[in-house]
């Protein structure tokens, strides 16, 4: 892909995206939001082979579909309510059909399928993109309308996600698969705190887009497309392969790391509400997520594949990559828990 085409397609990319962040109105966020599907379709594609151009084609149908829904609602709010203001969503059919679309554009549960198969047809670039960059818009829009959504629905939705998150993971081998339903598990506690403290659910997006972008950074250093191929990693780096574990540990939610923050405080503000079961629900879920990341660490760091002496060391020669990205990340993600009071207040 040519420079300018490149530019051009992120320039789309971002535009899209800060379109449907920024507007109150119906129309000008469902054009953000087709803007931002068509920008990166070329960019799923790009590779050029069977597997990208299914992918890609499951991606388009999924978001045109879920966009069309979005329309759908808004007219028919619009028809009702005389108002095209996204904020004034007050028509319960229209906040149902908007709950179902926004569900499928993030990739929640029931309607997560297509993301884990997306993901896998694409390269590591292109997954960390859909995972982290394509969540703002939809965010942004339960965000906007969150007061006139069913706390009932997203609050099952949301438990329903991260069981389905941590148990779809447990048997996979790909990464891609792994942060896909790692993806789908991480929005699930979201979505959950969504319509008690939406504050507690900004500052979970924020430390889940920066862990999910550090660990992306770090497999695309090391190009470990496969759990088997993260045995290998030491070669390329030992500081890299130490970063890489204790990052997968903070994505899985334990202490003192980053990762725990918006599990606690996610815990903390449910068992306030008096949501005792969902809360236990939500902790025991997380445990079948820790177990996948428990099993990638393994393989990174606790196993070594059958080696010689005369190994060559890919630590020895000039990096291709620049490392400033991941290393602000990473720090971000591991190091973020004492910030803790400060982000709260």
């Amino acid at each position: 892909m040519s420079p300018t085409i490149l530019t051009i397609i992120v320039s789309s990319l971002a535009a899209g995206t800060i379109i449907t962040m920024t507007s109150h109105h119906w129309l000008m966020a469902w054009i953000g939001l087709e803007i931002n599907t068509m920008a990166i379709i070329p960019i799923i594609s790009s590779t050029h082979n069977p597997r990208s151009t299914e992918a890609a084609t499951k991606y388009f149908l999924t978001q045109a579909a879920a966009s069309a829904t979005i329309l759908f609602s808004s007219m028919i709010n619009a028809w009702q309510t005389g108002t095209w203001d996204i904020t004034n969503l007050s028509f319960l059919p229209s906040s149902i059909l908007l709950t179902l679309a926004l569900a499928m554009k993030l990739g929640l549960a029931p309607t997560h399928f297509w993301l884990p198969e997306v993901l896998q047809g694409s390269t590591l670039t292109s997954a960390m993109i859909i995972t982290t960059w394509q969540k703002l818009a939809p965010m942004a829009l339960i965000y906007l309308t969150i007061n006139n959504l069913s706390t009932t629905v997203l609050m099952l939705m949301g438990l329903l996600s991260s069981i389905i998150g941590g148990w779809g993971g447990i048997n996979q081998t790909q990464t891609r698969k792994i942060m896909a339903y790692s993806s789908i598990a991480h929005l699930g506690w979201m979505i959950t705190i969504s319509s008690i403290m939406t504050s507690i659910m900004i500052i979970n997006l924020v430390v889940y887009l920066t862990m999910t972008t550090a660990v992306f950074l770090t497999l695309i250093s090391s190009k470990s497309k496969t759990m088997q191929d993260t045995t290998t990693t030491w070669t390329l780096s030992p500081a890299l392969t130490v970063m890489m574990a204790i990052l997968l540990l903070s994505l899985g939610g334990l202490p003192p790391l980053t990762g725990f923050l918006p599990k606690w405080l996610i815990l903390e503000e449910l068992l306030t509400q008096n949501q005792a079961p969902i809360a236990i629900a939500l902790a025991l879920s997380s445990l079948l997520s820790l177990f996948f990341y428990l099993r990638l660490t393994y393989t990174t760091t606790l196993t070594l594949s059958p080696n010689t002496p005369q190994t060559t060391f890919k630590w020895r020669f000039k990096p291709h990559l620049l490392t400033t990205l991941t290393m602000i990340t990473t720090m971000t993600s591991i190091f973020l828990l004492p910030m803790a009071p400060l982000i709260t207040l």
